[in-house]
């Protein structure tokens, strides 16, 4: 699921990637990006596209999609394992702004505006069109999604691996190491935040390698 701003758009370079591979991918548009909407309306969509498939299944959540993930596989019946990338694995009543001792807004509804400079933050170590192009596509996130607070986490039950982004100018590696505990594994990539545009092969190879650990 991808993260604040974005949409399923930001993972076409991956899936190509582990579509030549022999893997089946899914993606889903979270309604938080572009509309008033929550975090427990983007797992409701999740838990929907979850119904259509026939398990087991490998969920991966970049930055603010682990939000949603979290919540909305807590109530599903066939994934197998969480791949967190870059991504918020909160606990019960954390809210993303809670998670970096922020207030919770005095009017939770609105829209958070795209970052200023998005492509340093997000794409860094992308080449320069792709971030551009990428930049481009970015829409105003809703600021309930940042407030709202889990009333479930899936990660309890459902084992999960942390994939740490050391170049990271969005959430700060120190960060996502303090996150990455709740993980039963982690690993490591030299990339900035989006990955799946900076070095979508190396990532896929290290998808793939997850996903054949957690099917045994």
């Amino acid at each position: 699921m991808h993260g604040a701003w974005h949409g399923s758009w930001c993972w076409e370079g991956l899936t190509s990637v582990l579509h030549t591979d022999g893997w089946t991918t899914r993606t889903v548009d979270l309604p938080s990006a572009g509309a008033q909407a929550g975090v427990r309306d983007d797992a409701h969509v999740v838990l929907q596209e979850l119904a259509r498939i026939d398990g087991p299944v490998v969920v991966v959540a970049h930055s603010y999609g682990g939000v949603p993930v979290t919540q909305a596989v807590a109530g599903a019946t066939d994934v197998s394992h969480i791949v967190y990338l870059a991504a918020y694995q909160l606990d019960v009543g954390e809210s993303l702004l809670s998670h970096h001792g922020a207030p919770t807004p005095a009017e939770p509804d609105g829209f958070q505006p795209v970052p200023e400079h998005p492509v340093p933050l997000f794409y860094a170590d992308a080449p320069a069109a792709d971030a551009e192009a990428a930049a481009g596509r970015l829409v105003p996130q809703s600021t309930r999604s940042f407030s709202d607070t889990l009333t479930a986490a899936g990660w309890h039950t459902v084992p999960s691996t942390y994939v740490v982004c050391e170049q990271d100018q969005a959430l700060p590696p120190g960060d996502q190491e303090q996150l990455a505990a709740r993980s039963g594994s982690v690993h490591r990539l030299a990339s900035g935040h989006s990955p799946f545009l900076s070095m979508p092969g190396e990532f896929a190879a290290l998808l793939a390698k997850i996903a054949s650990e957690a099917a045994g």
